[in-house]
């Protein structure tokens, strides 16, 4: 049985990210993973009674993360085990269904795609991965070598750009068909660092027939230098791309992380008709905490609420997850956390900034420290 839950803003539980590891094949300066797992982490079994709890609460999508969640050997079970919280009209491989029924409406993962093999494109289809969202931060060698932390450099940069492509084609050729949404391409953009790769990374993407999603330099955690002169906005990528590509808007979805627009022209050899659209993920210049709908677990079983909570405020679902506990004490735990959530981060800094923050009578709001990225799982 399904009981919708509704927090403090009346925002339902309908996205569960699900952190399957913290630890990375790659360092990006704006996450910097750790190197080591944490301590606890729950097992198969736990993962699955986590999930079912989401779901019973309203949950409709399962995002699972990391890290790099391609480094967990269960990977592909997990997802299998999943599909008996399917909807019954779900499982089709496009993007996530806005009808009313309960259950999960898409399984979705988000890799760096450095692991992905074509066998294992094949693997996750199989077990009943409905969408695949890749990362790239930039189309050159150089690029990519700085934005993924590698020592290599320019050599080491296009030996993982090369892997990221074939990852494209693998995913393509196992069902992933980027025209359903069922495959994108994620991109973070830093002012100073990488915003020269807008222009090839939209090349790129349009080229391959793939969503160009462009993620704001975001401050989530501590170890990443985040400062607003380091962020350029959604408002500035789109008007750049469009400059080169005529784009027509396609706005949000209700829930939605990503504001959209389609290429005038198409998008590119393989992109016309199908799937070469731009996107933007805005957290920072133009937030959508107003209808957040999104649930983080950690690999260690840490609930959060919001992507810039503070370090050790998430809970702990552990407790409910011992052996002989009962399914419906976790199902309560999720739905109080839940119902009291009233977390609204990036509005509250737009809102300081609107007011005029940074001026000697109005200073900047203070940034609070915020969990780690590959810890919450982005």
């Amino acid at each position: 049985m399904t009981v919708a839950v509704a927090d403090q803003r009346g925002r339902p539980l309908g996205v569960l990210r699900l952190s399957l590891t913290a630890r990375c094949n790659l360092a990006c300066p704006y996450c910097l993973p750790d190197g080591e797992e944490p301590p606890g982490l729950l097992n198969l079994e736990q993962r699955l009674a986590v999930i079912g709890a989401a779901v019973s609460l309203g949950a409709r999508s399962l995002r699972l993360t990391g890290g790099e969640p391609l480094l967990n050997p269960q990977l592909e079970t997990l997802i299998a085990a999943a599909a008996r919280w399917r909807r019954p009209e779900a499982g089709t491989g496009g993007a996530l269904e806005t009808g009313t029924g309960t259950g999960l409406a898409e399984i979705a993962l988000t890799s760096n795609g450095a692991l992905l093999s074509a066998e294992r494109a094949r693997a996750l289809r199989l077990a009943g991965l409905d969408r695949l969202t890749l990362s790239l931060d930039g189309a050159d060698g150089a690029a990519v070598a700085a934005m993924a932390g590698l020592a290599g450099g320019a050599t080491a940069g296009e030996v993982l750009l090369a892997k990221v492509l074939a990852a494209i084609e693998h995913a393509r050729a196992a069902g992933f068909d980027p025209a359903q949404g069922a495959l994108k391409l994620n991109a973070v953009i830093q002012l100073g660092r990488n915003d020269d790769q807008l222009l090839p990374l939209a090349a790129l993407a349009r080229e391959r027939g793939v969503e160009l999603r462009l993620i704001e330099f975001m401050d989530v955690g501590n170890r990443n230098g985040w400062r607003p002169e380091a962020v350029l906005s959604a408002a500035e990528m789109v008007e750049a791309i469009g400059q080169r590509w005529p784009l027509d808007p396609l706005g949000r979805s209700a829930h939605g992380t990503a504001r959209r627009w389609r290429y005038r022209d198409g998008g590119g050899a393989k992109g016309e008709g199908g799937g070469a659209h731009l996107a933007v993920v805005a957290s920072v210049s133009e937030p959508f905490c107003g209808d957040c709908n999104r649930l983080r677990v950690t690999a260690d079983g840490i609930a959060y609420t919001c992507l810039f909570a503070a370090p050790g405020s998430g809970l702990d679902l552990r407790p409910w997850l011992a052996p002989g506990t009962p399914p419906q004490a976790l199902r309560q735990a999720l739905a109080d956390l839940w119902q009291q959530r009233t977390d609204r981060w990036s509005e509250e800094r737009m809102a300081a900034w609107e007011r005029g923050a940074g001026d000697e009578d109005h200073p900047a709001p203070a940034i609070p420290a915020h969990a780690e990225m590959a810890y919450l799982g982005g």
